[in-house]
């Protein structure tokens, strides 16, 4: 039995999120029917985090273990093969050791979320970042954030039906740059991320950046610890998973 590490980009418009479902597409269940194609058997396919419908990847990381052995660039080659025409690819394949676990042997994982920040409606971006229409004060929403970075509970930014044991989590980074023409983009860095975590934060540091609230507000909405307290969810369009430590 060998174990085989790939890291996959997608494009997450058509799916719903990564996790298998019976009557939905899912990029798990494309990956696997392509995997399926290559081995002539069904092989279960391990992600290290799984992604929202509508999310995008850059770089996920899933593994896999199959009967026979084959050079890593021909499962990458074969893969992509078979993924066709799907907006899914694997950029990259590795022979790895049965102990690699793409989930729990992560250390840190790198989310960016995409703002398109301009009047004008989104064309070409549409379905692959947030349009937020009125400008936005970047360095306020960075005054915000840095009140977001270190360890606590954000239970008033997961999802109210997340279910992680504990709402404690460690953030590393929290950062609001400007990119090219009307692009912001925001970088989250932790071990790990409650369901929604990015994206209500996200949608908090819009609220700030936009003159609604203040940057202390961030700072009173995590310590309320009620879901209710923090901002509204921002789309699952601008949300890329970048990649993974190990």
């Amino acid at each position: 039995m060998q174990r085989y590490k790939c890291t996959v980009e997608y494009d997450g418009r058509p799916y719903h999120g990564w996790q298998y479902q019976d009557d939905v597409i899912s990029v798990q269940k494309v990956f696997e029917a392509a995997l399926e194609k290559l081995v002539k058997t069904f092989v279960r396919v391990h992600v290290s985090g799984r992604t929202d419908a509508g999310v995008h990847a850059l770089g996920q990381v899933v593994h896999f273990d199959l009967e026979k052995v084959y050079p890593a660039e021909a499962v990458m080659n074969a893969l992509n093969h078979y993924l066709q025409p799907a907006p899914v690819a694997v950029i990259s394949a590795e022979m790895v050791d049965q102990d690699f676990h793409a989930r729990f042997g992560s250390k840190k994982r790198y989310y960016m979320y995409r703002i398109i920040n301009r009047r004008q409606p989104l064309t070409f971006e549409a379905g692959l970042a947030w349009g937020v229409y009125k400008s936005l004060d970047i360095p306020a929403m960075n005054e915000a954030a840095q009140h977001l970075i270190g360890t606590f509970d954000f239970t008033s930014f997961r999802a109210t039906e997340c279910q992680a044991n504990s709402p404690i989590k460690t953030l590393e980074r929290l950062e609001v740059v400007a990119g090219e023409g009307h692009e912001i983009r925001i970088y989250a860095e932790s071990r790990s991320f409650l369901h929604h975590q990015v994206r209500n934060m996200v949608g908090t540091l819009v609220l700030v950046g936009k003159g609604s609230w203040q940057p202390l507000d961030v700072k009173t909405a995590l310590e309320a610890k009620r879901r209710s307290a923090g901002g509204p969810t921002a789309p699952a369009d601008g949300l890329y998973f970048v990649r993974v430590e190990y």
